[in-house]
């Protein structure tokens, strides 16, 4: 079964596909018409090191899509 792929909005949970950022989970708190703003989320137990919940950052709307340098549509919040 495929899952579609949403349009990025407020409140979206996005995980990111990149091996380096294992666990790693972005929750959609702000878009425009190129880019989300997001804040880090990280969840008990990821155990991610370099990972800072509640850091804010910019990222192209073109990225919220399931490849390896991408990132998967997890829910909302």
């Amino acid at each position: 079964m495929t899952a579609e792929t949403p349009t990025p909005a407020v409140g979206q949970i996005w995980q990111d596909n990149d091996p380096r950022s294992h666990g790693r989970q972005l929750r959609i708190v702000e878009t425009d018409a190129t880019h989300a703003v997001v804040e880090l989320t990280v969840p008990r137990g990821a155990g991610h090191l370099h990972a800072k919940p509640g850091r804010r950052t910019r990222i192209r709307l073109d990225r919220f899509r399931p490849t390896s340098t991408g990132y998967r549509y997890i829910g909302t919040a």
